[in-house]
C-alpha cells in the first residue's frame, strides 16, 4: 500500500495508508495535512484529487475514496450522505483523527457498512505548527473557558482539548507524568481549569494505553507534561515585542501564516511563513536589530553566489516586511519594557510608573497600543484605585469598552494582584529593549532541573523516578547545541498553555532546548494569540472602530 506522512512533530512520524486516488478532508484535517505536506507530495503517492467533505461533489463511482476526518456527528453525517442513497464512490477508506464513539461508529455501520473497506483511528488531532510547537486549533477555547457568557461550553471544551493532548502524546509515543499550576482563588471563585484538564488528560492517557494494539500496558516514559492557564503570565502576550516573528505577527497583516507583498515588477506575491522556509526559520527568533543587520549581508551573499536561499520569501520581500514595522513603535516598546521589568535601560528603578506611561497616552498611538500600555502600568504597580482606573479609561477613550481591562479578573489576574517573582536576566540580554523574559522560560528551566515547587505545581501523576530532564544539566549554562536525534534519545518536557500562547513564549521552547544537553522542550496551546486577538477575546465582543 502507498503511504504518506500526515503528522510530524519533533521527529515523531505517523503514517496513514492511502489506498485510493480521491482524498476527502474536513476543515481541520485540511489544515493538518497542509502543515505536513503539499499537493505534489500527495500526487507522488497517487492522490490526484483532494475534495472538501462539506461541499457538493460530482460522483465518481469507478474510484475509491479516502476520508480523513474528525470523529464528529457533522463529519459522519456528511460521510453517510455520500453513500446512503446513491454512492458517490466505489469504496471508502475512513481514517479518524482520534477516538470515534460507538454511537457514531454504529451509525456509519448501519447506513453504509458495505462500502467501508477500512475504518481506523490514527490519533493525530493536533496541528504541528512548528518543529517544537503544536496547537489544538481551537481559538474559541478562550471564550468557552473564561467568558462569563459562554461557560456552559467549558466542560465540553476541556474534554476536547484533553483528547487532543492525548493524541499528541500518542504520536510522540510518550506516557508523561503530569503536573499543573496550582489553582487561583479570587473573589471567592476558584480558577482550577488547569487542574481539571490535567485530570482529564491523565484519565484519557490511561485509557488510551490500556487499549494499546500490542496488548501491553505502557509504563511511564521519560517525559513530563505541565499544564498552565493563560493568566499565569499576563504581561508577555500583550508586551510590544521586538523579535522578528512576534513583531511581524503583531504589526503586519499575516493571515494563515501567509504574508502578501509586491515584487520589484509590481506583481503581488505570497510567502508562507513556515518550517519549510529556510530564511524564515533562520531569522524568526532574532531581535529586529539583528535582522536589519542580516539583510545587507544576505544581499551580498546572493550577489556573490547568484543564488537565492531556499526560501519562499525573497530578500526584497523581507526588506518590505521590515519597512512595514513602524519606527514609532520603538517609543511604546521602550515604555512597555520599563513598566514590565520595573527599571529602565540603565537599570534604574522606575520610581513613577505614571510618568513613564504618560508619553504613550499623550502620543497618537492606536487605541490597542494604549490599552496594552495601561494594562502593563496596572500590573507594574500591583493594582490601582478605582478613581485612577476611571481616569485612565477616559484618557484612552474606552468608556464603553472597559472590559478590555476589567475582564482580566476572569483569568485570575485581578488588577490588584501581585505577579510572579521574576528572575534577574539583565546579563543575558543583548539588546536593551529585550529586557523582559517570558515567565514560561523560568518554568521550563525549573522543570528541567527538577526545581518546581510541588506546592505550586502539584502532581496529577508521577513521572518516572525523580524526573529531572534525564540528568539534564542547568539550562542556564551554555552548551553546544545537541542534535535533535540526541535530544530525542533523552527526555521531553511538554508545556501546554490553556487559553492561547504568544509567539514570544513559543520562542522559549527553542531557547531552552538549545541550552539543555538532553531534553527537548515542546510547547502547545489551544491556539496562538497576538496581542490584539487576546484583547478582543478578553473584551469579548468585536470592536470595529478600534481597528485603526
Amino acid at each position: 500500500a502507498q503511504t504518506v506522512t500526515v503528522a510530524r512533530l519533533g521527529g515523531a512520524y505517523q503514517s496513514v495508508s492511502l489506498l485510493s486516488y480521491i482524498l476527502i478532508l474536513d476543515h481541520f484535517t485540511t489544515k493538518l495535512l497542509s502543515s505536513c505536506c503539499n499537493m505534489s507530495d500527495l500526487m507522488k503517492e497517487g492522490i490526484t484529487i483532494v475534495e472538501d467533505l462539506y461541499k457538493s461533489r460530482e460522483p465518481v463511482p469507478e474510484m475509491k475514496a479516502i476520508y480523513f476526518m474528525t470523529p464528529t456527528a457533522k463529519c459522519v453525517d456528511a460521510f453517510i450522505c455520500d453513500f446512503k442513497l446513491k454512492p458517490k464512490y466505489k469504496a471508502a477508506y475512513v481514517y479518524f483523527t482520534d477516538y470515534c464513539s460507538d454511537e457514531l461508529f454504529n451509525k456509519m455501520k448501519q447506513s453504509c457498512a458495505k462500502y467501508i473497506r477500512i475504518c481506523k483511528e490514527i490519533n493525530i488531532s493536533f496541528l504541528p505548527q512548528e518543529s517544537q510547537v503544536f496547537t489544538c486549533d481551537n481559538p474559541g477555547a478562550f471564550r468557552s473557558i473564561y467568558s462569563p457568557h459562554c461557560r456552559q461550553d467549558k466542560g465540553k471544551t476541556l474534554e476536547t482539548l484533553a483528547a487532543q493532548i492525548v493524541t499528541l502524546c500518542a504520536t510522540l509515543d510518550e506516557y508523561p507524568g503530569i503536573r499543573y499550576k496550582k489553582e487561583t482563588v479570587f473573589d471567592d471563585t476558584t480558577l482550577d481549569n488547569a487542574k481539571q484538564l490535567a485530570a482529564l488528560v491523565d484519565s484519557k492517557l490511561a485509557q488510551h494505553y490500556e487499549m494499546d494494539d500490542n496488548g501491553k500496558k505502557k509504563g511511564k516514559t521519560q517525559a513530563q507534561l505541565l499544564i498552565v492557564e493563560r493568566g499565569f503570565d499576563p504581561v508577555t502576550p500583550i508586551l510590544h515585542e521586538l523579535t522578528y516573528q512576534a513583531m511581524a505577527y503583531d504589526l503586519v497583516q499575516i493571515k494563515n501564516d501567509t504574508y502578501k507583498y509586491k515584487s520589484k515588477d509590481g506583481s503581488e506575491k505570497e510567502a508562507l511563513l513556515n518550517e519549510n522556509d529556510e530564511l524564515w526559520v533562520k531569522l524568526r527568533h532574532m531581535h529586529i536589530a539583528e535582522v536589519s543587520e542580516q539583510i545587507p549581508k544576505l544581499v551580498k551573499e546572493i550577489s556573490a553566489t547568484k543564488k537565492q536561499p531556499d526560501s519562499k520569501i525573497t530578500i526584497s520581500g523581507l526588506a518590505q516586511l521590515m519597512k512595514k514595522m513602524p519606527h514609532i513603535r520603538k517609543q511604546v516598546a521602550q515604555v512597555s519594557r520599563d513598566l514590565a521589568v520595573g527599571s529602565d535601560v540603565e537599570g534604574q528603578k522606575v520610581k513613577d510608573p505614571m510618568r513613564t506611561l504618560l508619553p504613550v497616552l499623550l502620543h497618537p498611538h492606536n487605541t490597542y497600543d494604549k490599552i496594552r500600555a495601561v494594562l502593563l502600568y496596572i500590573f507594574s504597580i500591583n493594582g490601582t484605585t478605582e478613581e485612577n482606573l476611571n481616569k485612565l479609561i477616559q484618557h484612552v477613550k474606552i468608556e464603553e469598552d472597559r472590559e478590555f481591562i476589567l475582564n482580566w479578573k476572569e483569568l485570575g489576574v485581578p488588577i490588584i494582584s501581585s505577579l510572579l517573582p521574576l528572575r534577574d536576566r539583565s546579563q543575558e540580554e543583548t539588546y536593551n529593549l529585550s529586557r523582559w523574559t517570558p515567565v514560561i522560560k523560568d518554568i521550563m528551566e525549573d522543570a528541567v532541573e527538577n526545581k518546581l515547587d510541588t506546592r505550586e505545581w502539584p502532581h496529577q501523576s508521577e513521572s518516572p523516578a525523580a524526573w529531572n530532564g534525564s540528568g539534564a544539566v542547568s539550562a542556564r549554562q551554555k552548551h553546544k547545541a545537541s542534535s535533535q536525534d540526541e535530544r530525542r534519545s533523552g527526555s521531553r518536557l511538554i508545556v501546554f498553555v490553556l487559553g492561547g500562547i504568544s509567539y514570544s513564549e513559543m520562542r522559549c521552547a527553542y531557547q531552552v532546548t538549545q541550552s539543555v544537553k538532553s531534553c527537548e522542550v515542546i510547547v502547545g496551546s489551544s491556539h496562538i494569540v497576538t496581542p490584539v486577538e487576546l484583547l478582543d477575546d478578553i473584551q469579548h465582543r468585536p470592536v470595529s472602530f478600534l481597528k485603526d
